[in-house]
This record gives structure tokens, sequence and C-alpha cells, in this order.
């Protein structure tokens, strides 16, 4: 007769001791993006919190990440690296939206944040903002570049140490006759601009899918406008 060897009690605790390792390592690596993070995207709506300057032109940024989050059903309702964020799927793309709580001008202390939290590849950073050198409701896209005038990005190059990331520039137009560059910005669309800028923050949501989706020199070549920047 053949005897069944049975493990030890030792070997059965050992092994209980290994799965719950394996599964706690798992479940975090899960939780902080280090699972893959070649496939995690970041994309980062630049603007000012809070509700007297969710309707400026500033926070066209916020607006893109709002309809993004309608169009993946990511919500943007967790408050941790100086943000509101959401992480989640779509397509096969694993995808974390943000806005920045800091204020414009701390912006990079945000992304900063995420970025390493989710050890994201830069060229899967993408940065949405306003741009007053753009007409109003035109896109620009760009592989990697300078922040221009923009103090948001200013910051956000400064704190990741690298302007080597995408970005969408929603063209809010320039100021004209004696108004201040920073009374523009944060005043708000009229009922006439609207029409033109509603149309165009929905084509940077589309933008910033595509870049995800199909890449980034696809994204450029079908949203793209030839203006003078």
């Amino acid at each position: 007769m053949i005897k069944s060897r049975l493990p030890s009690t030792c070997s059965l605790i050992k092994l209980v001791k290994d799965l719950k390792w394996f599964n706690l390592k798992k479940n975090k690596n899960a939780q902080t993006g280090t699972e893959n993070p070649g496939d995690t995207y970041v994309v980062v709506g630049l603007g000012n919190p809070g509700d007297k300057y969710l309707p400026t032109r500033h926070n066209v940024g916020f607006k893109v990440i709002d309809l993004l989050s309608e169009k993946t059903g990511i919500k943007t309702g967790k408050l941790k690296f100086k943000s509101l964020y959401g992480e989640g799927h779509h397509n096969g793309f694993r995808i974390v939206l943000v806005k920045p709580q800091t204020f414009m001008n701390n912006s990079g202390e945000c992304v900063r944040e995420i970025v390493s939290w989710y050890k994201a590849s830069l060229d899967h950073v993408i940065l949405v903002y306003d741009e007053v050198d753009i007409s109003l409701g035109t896109l620009r896209i760009r592989i990697k570049g300078s922040a221009g005038t923009h103090n948001g990005m200013k910051s956000v190059i400064y704190h990741l140490k690298s302007q080597d990331f995408p970005r969408i520039r929603v063209g809010i137009g320039g100021p004209s006759g004696q108004i201040d560059l920073a009374d523009y910005v944060l005043g708000r669309f009229t009922k006439e601009e609207l029409k033109t800028a509603v149309p165009g923050i929905k084509l940077a949501a589309q933008a910033a899918l595509c870049i995800i989706e199909e890449g980034i020199d696809k994204a450029m070549n079908k949203y793209n406008k030839a203006v003078k920047d």
C-alpha cells in the first residue's frame, strides 16, 4: 500500500504566507500604477480650483477633463496629489485624469507627484491648457516644447525637469484694446465666443483620446490647424 505524503504544518503555513504576500503585492501594484506603467496615460487639464474660476478662459483644461470623464466614465472625485483625479480603463488603455488644485502657477507640484506615483513615462503625460496666442477654438498639438508665456506650463516643466511631453493647446484668442492679459484669461467667454470655444473644447477631448489610442502623429494630422502661433 502506497502512503500519500501530506505537507507538514510548517509547509502549509509558509504557503499561506507566500500567497498573502503575492496578493498584497499584486493589489499594491494595481493601486500605485507599477503593474504595467508603460500602459498608463496621465491626462492633466490645467486650471484654477473653485467655482469662481470654473467658467473662465483660463480653465478650459478643466473643461476638457470633465468631457473626458463623461466619455470614458472615469470620475475625478479622488483628492490626492494636490489634485482631483480619477483612474480607470477605456478601450484597453489605463487612463488617469487630473485636475490640479494648486492654482495655476503651481501646477507642476501636482503633476510631479502624480507622474512619480504612477511611474508614467513622459511621452504618456498629456497636458491640456489654454493658449492666448492661438485663435479661439483652434487646437495646437505638440510632442514637446517650451512653456511660452503660460505660467502653469512653466511650473510643470520646472518640476518635471523636462519639456519632452505632449501637450494640447486650446486657443482662447488674445485680449483686444487695453484689456490686461490677466483680466482677460480670468474673465468669462462671451455668449458669442462660446459658440466657437465649446466646439474647440470638445475637439481637445477627442484629440486627447486620439493621442492615446492612435498616437500623437495621427492626432496632430487630424486636429492641428494651419494658424500662426
